[in-house]
């Protein structure tokens, strides 16, 4: 019994000794595992990288866009100066028509007979004109002899006046009866399109007041664009105008804007409208293919009267933020800034800086999504040139 818990004891000890080299070793392992894991210091990370545009005055001729309507520069109601029955129509629907151009025939026959009648009138008058000269010379021999009495003098002087007004009336009633004449053959009064004849070969008019519309005709040749413009513009196209020079005027139709027709401000209004806050304004254009005609639809662009030195910024470098627009620029130490800014009239590629920014300002168009405030970049100087064009 004795020899057995004897051997027990010596197998006890040998696997405690056992355990504690095996205890040791996987510390030692352990130790060493954690002494080659331990994290070592990192490098600080480098500043992003972003592209800057150098803002630079542009010159260019600023313009304003606005909706107007073609209207006629000549509008004629063509209407009968004297009444008679239509003889004949001179004139196709639609055709283009020259100032003078005959349009339609009022029976002449009465107004030649009236002519006619004035004519005789006249050679009548002109007759006793030199039956009562001749009467006033032998009254003014007879008086110096004292055949005559001043009152037979006087009598033939009056008969020899009244005669001369009377060829003088006779005359007015000639013009009167040729230009009644004249009247029967209604022309052109200007150059234009013509529309269709209202009145027909056949049909009695009447002049007068109530006299009716036989035709209208429209200019082409010239057209004015009428558009309301606001407060803002009409002082600041006032004032520009004022130092000199007309203010041009471009014009595309709706919908079709390959052709662009060229003229200037013509006039303003002279009131502004209460209701909208705007004046009516009217540019003067050349229809020069002739496509243009009274009541279409245009877009207008209105160009200050000189080109002006600009700050441009591109349309990559401007953000959002709710109702306010921004940039940012890179300062001469590399730093982030945010500038608000407010922006005027679009270009082709870019914005009119109002206020926000100053020539030699470097703004961020290219990494916008890596950067903040205040932070620093490395600013490279962008490749990409942005070409910025009025339009």
């Amino acid at each position: 019994m004795s020899t057995t818990r004897g051997n027990l004891k010596r197998t006890t000890a040998i696997s405690l000794i056992a355990l504690a080299i095996i205890g040791g070793t996987a510390s030692w392992h352990y130790n060493d595992a954690n002494a080659q894991t331990e994290p070592t210091t990192e490098a600080a990370p480098s500043a992003p990288a972003v592209e800057v545009v150098t803002v630079t005055p542009q010159t260019m001729r600023q313009w304003n866009k606005f909706s107007g309507r073609l209207t006629a520069v000549d509008y004629v109601e063509i209407r009968p100066r004297v009444g008679g029955t239509i003889q004949r129509v001179a004139f196709q629907d639609g055709d283009h028509v020259n100032k003078g151009d005959l349009l339609f025939v009022i029976d002449p026959r009465p107004f030649e007979a009236e002519v006619a009648r004035a004519e005789a009138a006249l050679v009548s008058a002109e007759s006793q004109v030199e039956l009562t000269k001749a009467e006033l010379a032998r009254a003014g021999e007879l008086l110096k002899q004292d055949f005559v009495s001043k009152s037979v003098y006087d009598q033939r002087q009056n008969a020899y006046d009244v005669a001369v007004a009377t060829v003088q009336s006779a005359k007015a009633a000639l013009r009167y009866a040729k230009l009644n004449l004249d009247y029967a053959y209604v022309k052109a009064p200007v150059s234009g399109i013509v529309s269709r004849p209202e009145i027909t070969v056949g049909n009695v008019i009447e002049a007068g007041a109530s006299a009716p519309v036989l035709t209208t005709l429209v200019s082409n040749d010239k057209l004015y664009a009428e558009f309301d413009v606001d407060e803002r513009t009409y002082v600041a196209a006032r004032r520009q105008a004022a130092t000199g020079g007309a203010m041009p005027v471009e014009l595309t139709l709706a919908g079709d804007d390959g052709v662009v027709y060229n003229g200037q401000l013509y006039s303003f209004d002279n009131k502004l409208d209460l209701r909208s806050g705007t004046i009516r304004a009217r540019a003067l254009l050349e229809n020069t293919d002739g496509a243009l005609t009274p009541g279409m639809f245009a877009d207008i662009r209105l160009g200050s009267p000189s080109k002006q030195q600009l700050l441009i910024v591109s349309d990559r470098a401007v953000g959002t933020d709710q109702d306010k627009k921004f940039v940012y620029t890179v300062a001469e130490d590399g730093v982030v800034q945010y500038r608000e800014v407010k922006l005027g009239q679009s270009v082709k590629g870019g914005r009119v800086v109002l206020a926000g920014l100053e020539a030699g300002d470097r703004v961020i168009v290219n990494g916008l999504q890596r950067v903040r405030p205040n932070i620093q970049v490395t600013a490279l100087e962008s490749e990409t040139t942005d070409s910025f064009q009025s339009r």
